[in-house]
Protein backbone atom coordinates (compact mmCIF):
# COMPACT_ATOMS: atom_id res chain seq x y z
CA UNK A 1 0.00 0.00 0.00
CA UNK A 2 1.70 3.24 -1.08
CA UNK A 3 0.94 6.53 0.68
CA UNK A 4 0.84 9.82 -0.87
CA UNK A 5 2.01 13.02 1.17
CA UNK A 6 -1.99 13.82 1.37
CA UNK A 7 -3.33 10.70 2.18
CA UNK A 8 -5.28 10.92 5.16
CA UNK A 9 -3.35 8.90 7.18
CA UNK A 10 0.21 11.57 5.92
CA UNK A 11 -1.82 14.33 7.32
CA UNK A 12 -2.63 12.64 10.79
CA UNK A 13 1.34 11.92 10.80
CA UNK A 14 1.84 15.50 10.17
CA UNK A 15 -0.93 16.56 12.85
CA UNK A 16 0.78 14.83 15.67
CA UNK A 17 4.02 15.97 15.53
CA UNK A 18 2.79 19.62 15.00
CA UNK A 19 0.54 19.01 18.33
CA UNK A 20 3.22 17.65 20.13
CA UNK A 21 5.57 20.37 19.03
CA UNK A 22 2.95 23.13 19.99
CA UNK A 23 2.25 20.91 23.26
CA UNK A 24 5.99 21.20 24.26
CA UNK A 25 5.85 24.68 23.85
CA UNK A 26 8.63 24.33 21.06
CA UNK A 27 8.58 26.59 17.65
CA UNK A 28 9.80 24.96 14.08
CA UNK A 29 13.14 26.80 14.56
CA UNK A 30 13.81 25.30 18.17
CA UNK A 31 13.27 21.94 17.07
CA UNK A 32 14.97 22.07 13.94
CA UNK A 33 18.23 23.45 15.79
CA UNK A 34 18.01 20.28 18.34
CA UNK A 35 17.95 18.30 15.24
CA UNK A 36 20.66 19.95 13.72
CA UNK A 37 18.72 21.06 10.47
CA UNK A 38 17.22 24.18 9.26
CA UNK A 39 14.04 25.54 10.21
CA UNK A 40 12.61 24.67 6.39
CA UNK A 41 13.44 20.33 7.03
CA UNK A 42 10.13 20.86 10.17
CA UNK A 43 8.02 23.52 7.84
CA UNK A 44 8.36 20.85 5.39
CA UNK A 45 7.24 17.61 6.67
CA UNK A 46 4.72 19.43 9.01
CA UNK A 47 3.74 21.26 5.65
CA UNK A 48 3.62 17.37 3.75
CA UNK A 49 6.14 18.44 1.25
CA UNK A 50 8.74 15.69 2.44
CA UNK A 51 8.01 12.70 4.16
CA UNK A 52 9.89 11.42 7.06
CA UNK A 53 11.98 8.13 7.51
CA UNK A 54 11.30 6.03 10.87
CA UNK A 55 15.01 7.14 11.71
CA UNK A 56 13.88 10.36 11.33
CA UNK A 57 10.67 9.72 13.13
CA UNK A 58 12.55 8.76 16.24
CA UNK A 59 15.43 11.70 15.74
CA UNK A 60 11.99 14.75 15.73
CA UNK A 61 10.11 12.53 18.58
CA UNK A 62 13.23 12.61 20.55
CA UNK A 63 13.97 15.69 19.70
CA UNK A 64 10.66 16.96 21.16
CA UNK A 65 11.86 15.04 24.80
CA UNK A 66 9.14 12.40 24.48
CA UNK A 67 9.76 8.98 23.79
CA UNK A 68 9.54 7.10 20.26
CA UNK A 69 7.21 4.06 21.70
CA UNK A 70 5.14 6.53 23.51
CA UNK A 71 4.68 8.83 20.35
CA UNK A 72 4.12 5.89 18.03
CA UNK A 73 1.07 4.58 20.35
CA UNK A 74 -0.74 7.66 20.38
CA UNK A 75 -0.23 7.72 15.92
CA UNK A 76 -1.49 4.16 15.75
CA UNK A 77 -4.45 5.70 18.23
CA UNK A 78 -5.15 8.32 15.45
CA UNK A 79 -4.97 5.57 12.77
CA UNK A 80 -7.05 3.06 14.30
CA UNK A 81 -10.09 5.80 13.99
CA UNK A 82 -9.26 5.04 10.00
CA UNK A 83 -11.08 1.55 10.53
CA UNK A 84 -14.41 2.55 11.92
Amino acid sequence: MRDTLRSPRQIKLRKLLRDLREKRGLTQASVAARLGKPQSFVAKYEGGERRLSAIEFIDVVRALDLEPSAAMRQLLKALDGDAS
